[in-house]
C-alpha cells in the first residue's frame, strides 16, 4: 500500500486526504497548526458559488484597482512598496487577460463537479456543517453593472450554470430583509453556503476514522529524496518562530511514497525546493461574524446568500445565531493584521442593508488566499516523480476543493497505483 504525505490540513488538504483514503492509500497528513482548519478555510464568505467563478483577469479589474489605490475602504487594495513577487505576479495576471473567457468557463465546470461531491462527503460522513441550499442572490444598483454581469452570464452558461435575471420585485420575494434601491440582479437556486472550519474538522474527523494520521503542530523543514520516494522532516511549529535558521533541526522524519502540497500560500516555497515554480500570491480577505444575539436580529438577517458586486462582498447564514459578512481584496504580503479601515465597510454595509440586525457583537476574522496569476488552480503532478499538488485556489477554494481532490488524487494514482485498485465503502 503506497504512503502519501499530504501537506496541508486545510480545505484542499483534508479533502484531498479522504480523495486519497476511500481510493485505499495510507495517508499522512501535516500542518504546522493544532488543528485542521485554521487558516484560510478557518471564517471565509461561507458560499459554494458556482456563480462567484469568472476569474479576474479583465483590463476593467487593472482600471479599477487604479481607481480604488487611495482609498484606505476600497473592495481592492494593492501596497505600493515595491515587490517582485507581487510585480512579478501582476505582469503574470495580465498575461493572462486573453484565457478570460476559457478560464472562467473552466471553472465554471470544476465549481460544478465539485457540488455533488462535496454534498456526498457530508452525506456519506454525517457532517453538520450549516449547510443551505437556498441559492445566491446577486444584486446591481444601476443599469450598466447589471448588463456587465448579462454579459458574464453568458460565460457562466457556457460552463453549464443555471442562473437567472431577476427584478427588483423578484429580489424583494427572494430576500425580503434586504433594503436599498436595486436595478435588477441575477438568481442562483442551485449554489448554496456552509461553515468551511467545520466541515474541514468534520471531513478531518472522518479521515481519522478511516485511518488517516495526522501531525499537527508540525513545521515542514524540508522534503528530500529518499530511495525511490521521499522523506519528510519536521519540527515542532511553536519552536519554528523564534529560531535562527541556522539553530533549526529537522525533528522528526518520516519516509513516504509520495506527497501531495495542499499548502495554501506556503505552497510556492515548498514548491520552489523541489525545482517547481508556482507563482502564488497571498491575497488577503476580510470577514465578520455578526452574532444573532437576539430574536429581532435573527428575524432581520437574511436567509439567502447575498453577492453585491459593486463593494465585492458576500453574506452567508451560518445556523440561527451567526452572519457572516465578507470581501475585499488586499496585496499586502504575507501581513496578516486586521485593520480596522477594512473591517468597518463590512460592519457600515450590513447596517445599510440590514438596518434590524445588532451589530455589537462581530467577530473580525482576516486570512490569505493563495492565488494564482490566471485564477485558476495548479493541481497535478510535479516535475519529480511521487510529488503532486493541489493548491492555489484562490477566492474559490471552499467552492472547487471536492473536484480538485478527486483529480489529486487520480494524478497520484496515476504514478502510484494501489493493488489491486479498490474504492473504499
Amino acid at each position: 500500500m503506497p504512503h502519501i504525505a499530504v501537506i496541508g490540513a486545510g480545505i484542499t488538504g483534508v479533502t484531498t486526504a479522504y480523495a486519497l483514503s476511500r481510493r485505499g492509500y495510507a495517508v499522512t497528513v501535516f500542518d504546522r497548526h493544532r488543528y485542521a482548519g485554521m487558516e484560510t478555510s478557518f471564517a471565509n464568505g461561507g458560499q459554494l458559488s458556482v456563480s462567484n467563478a469568472e476569474v479576474w483577469n479583465k483590463a476593467a479589474t487593472l482600471l479599477q484597482g487604479l481607481k480604488w489605490m487611495m482609498r484606505r475602504d476600497a473592495p481592492l487594495l494593492v501596497n505600493p512598496k515595491p515587490s517582485w513577487h507581487k510585480y512579478s505576479w501582476m505582469a503574470e495576471f495580465v498575461g493572462q487577460i486573453r484565457h478570460y473567457e476559457a478560464n472562467t468557463v473552466e471553472t465554471v465546470r470544476l465549481a460544478l463537479a465539485a457540488r455533488q461531491d462535496m454534498f456526498a462527503m457530508a452525506e456519506r460522513e454525517g457532517i453538520d456543517f450549516n449547510l443551505e441550499k437556498r441559492g445566491i442572490l446577486h444584486f446591481y444598483r444601476d443599469k450598466a453593472g447589471f448588463e456587465k454581469a448579462a454579459a458574464v452570464n453568458a460565460l457562466l452558461r457556457r460552463g453549464g450554470l443555471a442562473r437567472d435575471p431577476v427584478t427588483p420585485d423578484e429580489i424583494r420575494r427572494i430576500e425580503p430583509t434586504l433594503q436599498g434601491a436595486y436595478y435588477g440582479g441575477f438568481f442562483t437556486p442551485s449554489d448554496s453556503t456552509g461553515d468551511i472550519h467545520r466541515f474541514t474538522r468534520g471531513l478531518a474527523d472522518a479521515c481519522a476514522r478511516r485511518g488517516v494520521t495526522f501531525r499537527y503542530d508540525a513545521a515542514i523543514a524540508d522534503i528530500v529524496p529518499a530511495g525511490e520516494g521521499w522523506r519528510i522532516r519536521w519540527r515542532p511549529a511553536a519552536r519554528d518562530e523564534g529560531l535562527a535558521p541556522q539553530r533549526q533541526e529537522a525533528g522528526e522524519a518520516l519516509d513516504v511514497d509520495g506527497v501531495v502540497i495542499c499548502a495554501g500560500c506556503a505552497s510556492r516555497g515548498l514548491a520552489a525546493g523541489l525545482g517547481d515554480r508556482l507563482n502564488i500570491y497571498p491575497v488577503k480577505g476580510y470577514s465578520i461574524t455578526v452574532h444573532l444575539h437576539t430574536p429581532e436580529s435573527q428575524e432581520a438577517a437574511p436567509q439567502v446568500s447575498i453577492l453585491d458586486d459593486a463593494t465585492k462582498i458576500v453574506t452567508s447564514r451560518l445556523g440561527r445565531d451567526r452572519f457572516r459578512v465578507a470581501g475585499t481584496a488586499e496585496f499586502n504580503g504575507f501581513n496578516r493584521d486586521i485593520r480596522h479601515d477594512r473591517i468597518e465597510p463590512l460592519v457600515r454595509w450590513t447596517r445599510e442593508q440590514f438596518p434590524r440586525v445588532v451589530t455589537d457583537r462581530v467577530v473580525a476574522w482576516s486570512g490569505l488566499r493563495p492565488m494564482m496569476p490566471g485564477m485558476l488552480p495548479r493541481v497535478g503532478p510535479g516535475k519529480r516523480r511521487g510529488i503532486f499538488y493541489n493548491t492555489g485556489h484562490g477566492h474559490l477554494g471552499w467552492t472547487l476543493s471536492a473536484a480538485t481532490a478527486q483529480i489529486a488524487a487520480a494524478a497520484v494514482e496515476q504514478v502510484l497505483p494501489v493493488e489491486p485498485r479498490r474504492l473504499a465503502a
